[in-house]
This record gives structure tokens, sequence and C-alpha cells, in this order.
């Protein structure tokens, strides 16, 4: 076997192989996501998100409430309309890479407007007592939810960008996963949220992540053929 046809094979094994996890990734945050809500409606999920607010209490301790507000802020849309601003011209003026810049709105605003849909047709009221204003409909939670697609985003962009330095981008992934994890539960602490509106937001979150970017990368793949083909297509791309 000639080393392209040994080269070519191990390509298709990886296509495969990760078009399997991210199959089964997606269909898991789909069926677990279903099943929250399916739980939530009959209300079988009480006893777990009562016992979630007392874990969280003990978890972070009395008085603690200006620190989880300060993590919490940083799925609030004020805070992620910026940060994903910063990302925008990090990769149009930095990376001069155009696609990025297009799926970091795309990922951004689909979650949100996903988000809102979810909330309309569950209409869920939130818990009552809260420890800091909240608005709004329960489930699923939008930080959660916001926060698992726009950092879920930045693990991709690390994973895909940071190559030479291993050792950093795992630190990164897993810094931004616990990031993910620490804001779901700073909404239960401050019990504007239920647990388990945090769990189906993240679930939600990562579906999203694992629709969108597949369809932006493909879609991405079709127009830059399609340039190739066409030179006064690239020439006017150019000016």
């Amino acid at each position: 076997m000639t080393s392209h046809l040994r080269r070519l094979l191990a390509e298709v094994v990886l296509f495969i192989t990760e078009f399997a996890i991210v199959l089964a990734v997606g269909v898991l945050g789909v069926a677990g996501f279903l099943f929250i809500s399916r739980e939530v409606f009959d209300q079988d999920a009480a006893t777990f998100d009562a016992d979630a607010f007392r874990w969280t209490q003990r978890l972070f301790g009395a008085g603690r409430q200006q620190w989880v507000e300060a993590i919490t802020f940083l799925a609030s849309r004020n805070f992620i309309v910026v940060a994903a601003l910063s990302v925008i011209v990090y990769f149009l003026v930095v990376r001069k890479h155009r696609w990025y810049t297009l799926m970091v709105p795309v990922v951004a605003l689909g979650g949100i407007t996903l988000n809102v849909v979810l909330k309309g047709i569950y209409q869920r009221p939130r818990p009552l007592l809260p420890l800091t204003s909240a608005s709004g409909l329960s489930f699923p939670s939008g930080h959660a939810m916001i926060s698992a697609c726009f950092y879920g985003l930045l693990i991709y962009l690390v994973y895909t960008h940071v190559r030479r330095h291993k050792v950093w981008r795992w630190v990164l992934i897993v810094a931004l996963a616990l990031l993910i994890l620490l804001i779901g539960i700073t909404r239960v602490y401050l019990r504007v949220h239920y647990a388990t509106d945090v769990m189906a937001g993240i679930l939600a979150g990562i579906s999203w992540l694992l629709i969108a970017i597949p369809l932006l990368r493909r879609l991405e793949g079709v127009i830059k053929k399609r340039f190739r083909n066409d030179p006064q297509l690239a020439e006017k791309q150019a000016l």
C-alpha cells in the first residue's frame, strides 16, 4: 500500500470516528433534554431539584452571593456580546479567518433564539425566593444554554487551533468546560433556576453546537469550492 493510500485511509477513518462521536453525543444530548423535560412536566424532578438547592448551599456556603454573581455574570447577555465581538475582531484582524467571524454570531444568536423558543414551549415558572433578581421563564436555563454554546464554541476553536502547545490546549479546554459547569451551579445556588433547568440548558446548548458547527463547516466548504471554480467571484471577494 502506497503512502498516499495509507494517508487517505487514515483520513477516512478519522472522519468516520469524528462523525460517529459527534452523532452519538448529539443523540444523547437530545435524548437527555427530552427525558429531563418529561420529568419536569410529570413533577418527578421536584425532590432532585430540592436536593440540588441544599447541595449548592453546602458547596459554596452562606454569604457568598457577591462572588457567585460574578461567576454567573460571565454568561450574561451583556458579557457574551462583548466577548463574542472580541472573538470576531480577533479572527477578522489577527487570524484573517472570515468564516469564524460568521460562526461566532450564528452560534450565539442561534442559541439565544432557541432558548427563547424552548422557554415559550415549556412555560415553567422560576423557583420561589430567589437570592437575586431574575425575570422570565425558567426552563431551560438561559445562562446555562448560552454558556454551553459560547464557551463550547471556544473549546472547539481551542481544540482546532492550539496545536503546538498541547498541554495548554487541554488546560484551556478543561478550564472552559469547568466554567460551563460552574456557571450552571451558580444559577442553582442563587435559586433563579432549578437544577433540571440547568442540565437541560447545557444539553440543549451542546446539541445546538453539534448542529451548527458541522453545517457551517459544510457551507464554508461549498462556498470555497465555488470560489475556486469561478475566478471572477474570487476576484470580487478579494476586492
